[in-house]
């Protein structure tokens, strides 16, 4: 599904010029469970910017199921960010005075061909049951613990029925208890619905629930966690 061949991506700050991305070369199959781990500053962030369609790279090609997409414009990124790729981030950024109904129905007035409200709604209804949140579905964000706007933010993203899931940070504001919760439905949504899902973290117990984490570190791809790692972590 996806294949990044030489990214590069340089931010140029007046007179300097700031190299992030040094040449990233990476696969990643459809239906497969993801991290990109390192630790501030090593890129991952941007890399996922890259993946999501949220900002383009310097250099390289980026083939989405074999199509070059590195040179779309900000509005092709756009189509196809809003068709192909839901997001989940570690603030929520839900809507502060929209219900939890409404905001995972949000995304689909976006998508293009429109789709009328009833069918958004029974979608997100549907999203709504599977994350476990039908008794709270109208209450607002404040109204919510932080792993409720979590499991809203995960319904929200899949509202499209996207093939990639990208999660940024996705328990970054939980405690560990919720953390775990909340991994555990990434991994049964990949399971189940066999959505490729990519976590980006910094915390190695977070990574330990993919099945493959790939290490980051000065805008270059290292070694992963190794699988001893990964079991000794799951315990």
């Amino acid at each position: 599904m996806i294949e990044l061949r030489d990214i590069t991506k340089v931010y140029h700050l007046g007179e300097i010029d700031l190299p992030v991305l040094k040449g990233i070369s990476l696969k990643i199959e459809d239906g497969e469970f993801v991290s990109l781990t390192g630790a501030s500053g090593s890129g991952k962030s941007t890399l996922m910017n890259i993946l999501g369609c949220l900002d383009h790279p310097s250099g390289g090609e980026y083939l989405l199921d074999g199509k070059n997409i590195a040179g779309l414009n900000p509005d092709e990124r756009a189509r196809l960010r809003n068709a192909r790729i839901g997001f989940v981030f570690q603030n929520f950024n839900l809507l502060p005075r929209t219900s939890a109904l409404e905001n995972v129905m949000m995304p689909a007035y976006y998508r293009h061909p429109a789709q009328s409200n009833g069918v958004i709604r029974e979608r997100a209804l549907k999203l709504i049951r599977l994350v476990g949140l039908e008794d709270r579905m109208h209450h607002t964000p404040a109204q919510l613990s932080g792993g409720q706007q979590q499991r809203v933010a995960i319904a929200r993203s899949l509202i499209n029925t996207p093939g990639i899931l990208l999660a940024d940070e996705p328990t970054g504001n939980l405690d560990s208890t919720t953390s775990v919760e909340v991994m555990n439905m990434f991994r049964e949504l990949n399971r189940q619905q066999g959505i490729t899902v990519i976590i980006v973290t910094h915390d190695p117990k977070t990574a330990a629930f993919t099945d493959r984490a790939i290490n980051m570190s000065d805008g270059l791809i290292t070694e992963g966690v190794s699988e001893e790692l990964s079991a000794t972590l799951k315990k």
